[in-house]
């Protein structure tokens, strides 16, 4: 496919909601979900597409975010851009820590503590009602105020998380073709080959775990700062599966496939959720199984292939 051609499409898919935003509150509260997503799944593709590690257990930095973001913006109500950079750094540390003692681990041992992992976070959101507040969920977390203007609107989160995209796929961008990102595709091909060439292995994958864990925190810092509301039950294991979902589908390795994968699936679960009879809406989760089923038979390596050259 055409790289001005992807870039048109990929552009497009984001920029369009901003037309009718005071009309279409709908389509660009999807919008923002889907910008949300993309986050995430640009953080994913950082274990997954460059490392080439399996990694189950992303959706437990998201929430680390999340509640970081929740309790501390109830408790001491710090600039959203200070919170960001809290839970970027919380997100970080959580990767270091889990990072640290699992990056030995091979293959299916490797993607089974990161799913314990993530079954360990929502037992502790869910049990540490001193801190969490358990089932009950945190509510009342205030809105996002930039320079005493508080943000009403929900275009006001759309725009505060397109300037996030825009920085983070920058910063990624920058890293990726750098001497880290090179010594991630080298992991990646061949780890025996990588350690030959004098490439500490064990430290570039807990970079990449710090770096891809502190891009879910910040997911999780601006959705709880934009739900109000966050609960145990919206950091489960399936979220993890979606993520990752959206970066096998795009193209592991490859950014731009991983933002218009993201484009074209996080939509496509909303006009399902539309479209469909109450009774049978759960079926949307089948027929998206089976694209992505239809997908890995015709084009397995995802709508833009990874490419390194």
């Amino acid at each position: 496919m055409n790289s001005k051609l992807i870039l048109s499409i990929i552009f497009l898919g984001i920029l369009l909601p901003l037309l009718p935003l005071e009309n279409s509150e709908y389509i660009t509260r999807v919008a923002t979900l889907t910008i949300l997503y993309i986050i995430l799944a640009m953080g994913l593709n950082i274990i997954v597409g460059f490392t080439g590690l399996l990694d189950l257990g992303y959706v437990g930095f998201y929430g680390i975010g999340a509640y970081i973001s929740a309790i501390v913006s109830v408790k001491l109500g710090l600039p959203i851009f200070l919170l960001l950079s809290l839970c970027l750094i919380g997100g970080a540390l959580s990767g270091v820590i889990l990072g640290l003692p699992t990056l030995k681990l091979k293959g299916d041992y490797f993607a089974i503590v990161t799913f314990g992992f993530a079954e360990l976070v929502v037992l502790i959101m869910r049990n540490e009602i001193w801190l969490t507040k358990g089932p009950m969920g945190i509510t009342s977390i205030p809105p996002v105020s930039i320079f005493n203007y508080t943000f009403q609107k929900i275009y006001h989160y759309y725009y505060l998380i397109f300037i996030i995209f825009l920085i983070i796929f920058l910063v990624i961008r920058r890293v990726e073709n750098s001497k880290i990102g090179r010594a991630w595709f080298a992991i990646r091909e061949d780890e025996i080959a990588a350690r030959c060439c004098g490439i500490n292995v064990l430290l570039y994958k807990v970079i990449a775990f710090a770096f891809s864990a502190g891009i879910a925190g910040i997911g999780g810092a601006f959705f709880a700062r934009w739900f109000s509301f966050v609960h145990p039950d919206m950091f489960k294991f399936w979220e993890s599966i979606l993520i990752l979902s959206i970066v096998v589908f795009g193209g592991m390795g490859n950014i731009y496939g991983v933002i218009l994968g993201t484009i074209l699936l996080v939509p496509l679960t909303e006009v399902l959720r539309v479209i469909l009879p109450q009774d049978f809406v759960h079926a949307r989760y089948l027929i998206f199984g089976l694209l992505l089923v239809i997908m890995m038979r015709f084009r397995p390596n995802g709508l833009i292939p990874f490419n390194r050259r």
